[in-house]
């Protein structure tokens, strides 16, 4: 037993001497600053500025008053535009511009008349249900009406008598918030006025 002994505590004493001479891994050296004592500000110059001597003195730029910015413009229908019962409106599905098939024989009936009255300018309103920002609805009332001329101008009726414009979701048929309401909002709308 003295053996197992001997060599139980050889090897502990091995162990223990190379942990000392490995050594435990040091700590940085730190250096003690001892903060100064505040000192007291540095002294300002006491010497005199110098005396300006004449001068002269521009008078300030006037100021340009500040005016509010402009509210959005909101197109207005010329006053001698009117609807007649012979130009009748179409309607759109929700978030389209595309012409319907039942809307196109509308507009087809529209493109007749609109020839047979060659002296007539005709305004064409697009518009958009209240869903959307207001930017998002003028856009699509602008797209819905500018795929009313195109379909109209590929019927034979001449552009430079047809006038677009977008009211978006300004200008309801319908103000209740529910869906057969909106169907009627979403809506191209026709105006005339003799040349």
């Amino acid at each position: 037993m003295d053996r197992h002994l001997r060599r139980a505590f050889a090897a502990i004493v091995l162990v223990v001497l190379a942990g000392a001479l490995t050594g435990c891994p040091k700590r940085p050296a730190t250096t003690a600053v001892a903060a100064s004592a505040p000192s007291a500000p540095a002294p300002v110059p006491t010497t005199p500025a110098p005396v300006p001597g004449p001068r002269t003195v521009q008078p300030a730029a006037p100021v340009a008053p500040v005016s509010p910015l402009p509210a959005p413009a909101r197109p207005l229908v010329p006053k001698e535009f009117a609807a007649i019962e012979a130009l009748r409106d179409i309607h759109f599905d929700f978030d389209k511009y595309n012409i319907r098939r039942g809307d196109g024989k509308v507009l087809d009936e529209n493109a007749r008349w609109m020839k047979a009255n060659a002296s007539y300018l005709i305004l064409i309103e697009g518009h958009a249900d209240e869903r959307g920002t207001s930017e998002y609805n003028l856009a699509l009332g602008q797209r819905r009406a500018k795929s009313t001329l195109n379909y109209l101008t590929a019927q034979g009726v001449q552009t430079n008598r047809i006038t677009l414009i977008s009211y978006g979701e300004e200008r309801p048929q319908c103000t209740e918030h529910n869906e057969t309401c909106w169907t009627k909002n979403r809506r191209v709308h026709f105006l005339m006025k003799a040349q």
